[in-house]
């Protein structure tokens, strides 16, 4: 039996959804303080920082290519962040403390752009695959990190900057508005864009984009740089919420955001995904997490169970792969 294209497109979007509501349903009845509203929004603030990254990494697979650096551009940034904020108001200028660290983020933000960009530059220049590139950024910027902060935190910040990474805001955590905002812009970016439309036609033909008259370099180096700067985002609130600038911070997190990624829907092939399906693809994983540590799982089988989520949704996602192909 042939089901239409528009239907099964329907169906497929569904799935993560109802099983996400079935989990939480689930859960409120065997993790004890799972449903409550407390509980809810930490699990919010929890997924926030990984999930802005998240949403930059949707563009980046949707256009064919692999960012493997956010996570050290995590630490890197917070490590920047606390470094110049320390320089700022001591060994080079004399600024007021609340300056220095708008100017440190300002920098930060404008740097992370920088580097995805870099890495944009050197997959159209040069033709470097960006799973080698970013690779090398991936090993360089925690290089960087370690370097400005001689292996040892940076805490040149004072207790209102926390606010950033751990505070409220009307009642819900404000990194989880962030996280929130993120989404709001991406969605709209990319489905009520022409540049959204153009991120689509790259990962699926780069080719036949070209031929329309897509500029595929620039669109892929916009990609890369929206990314990064979404990375440099996370690093400043990461810094806010430990209160320091520390090297270590965010290891393998770009595991993560790609299984988030995976299990959202967007394929690995390029030409295919959706920033709603990541945004579910982040809270699931999240709430799963949160079940597990509320039913007191040991660590070690959290990560077996992450694991063979991230297998099935990968092995679901080449077989739909196949269907559409047929």
């Amino acid at each position: 039996m042939n089901v239409p294209p528009r239907l099964q497109s329907l169906f497929s979007h569904g799935i993560l959804e109802s099983i996400l509501v079935l989990l939480c349903i689930l859960l409120a009845f065997t993790a004890s303080g799972f449903l409550t509203a407390d509980n809810l929004l930490n699990v919010l603030r929890n997924v926030s920082m990984q999930g802005v990254i998240a949403f930059g990494m949707t563009m980046v697979i949707i256009s064919g290519e692999i960012d493997l650096s956010v996570g050290s551009a995590v630490a890197f940034a917070g490590c920047l962040t606390a470094f110049l904020t320390l320089k700022l108001t001591g060994d080079w200028f004399m600024l007021p403390l609340p300056l220095a660290i708008a100017v440190s983020i300002l920098v930060t933000l404008a740097v992370g752009f920088a580097v995805g960009t870099f890495t944009g530059f050197m997959r159209n220049r040069y033709q470097v695959p960006s799973f080698i590139t970013t690779l090398a950024l991936m090993t360089g910027l925690s290089g960087a990190a370690e370097l400005i902060t001689n292996g040892f935190p940076l805490t040149p910040f004072p207790a209102w900057y926390n606010f950033i990474g751990g505070g409220y805001l009307l009642g819900i955590p404000f990194p989880a508005l962030l996280f929130l905002l993120t989404f709001a812009i991406l969605q709209f970016l990319m489905n009520y864009t022409s540049f959204g439309r153009s991120v689509y036609a790259v990962g699926g033909n780069a080719e036949a984009a070209r031929l329309s008259g897509i500029n595929v370099k620039r669109v892929k180096t916009m990609v890369f740089g929206i990314t990064a700067f979404l990375a440099a985002l996370s690093g400043v609130m990461v810094s806010s919420e430990i209160m320091s600038g520390t090297a270590t911070t965010a290891k393998g997190w770009e595991l993560d955001i790609i299984a988030a990624v995976i299990i959202g829907g967007t394929s690995f092939m390029g030409g295919v995904g959706r920033i709603w399906g990541t945004m579910i693809g982040v809270v699931f994983l999240g709430v799963i997490m949160n079940g597990m540590t509320l039913l007191n799982v040991s660590e070690y089988w959290q990560h077996v169970v992450r694991g063979a989520i991230i297998l099935v949704a990968v092995l679901l996602n080449l077989l739909q792969k196949g269907r559409a192909g047929r």
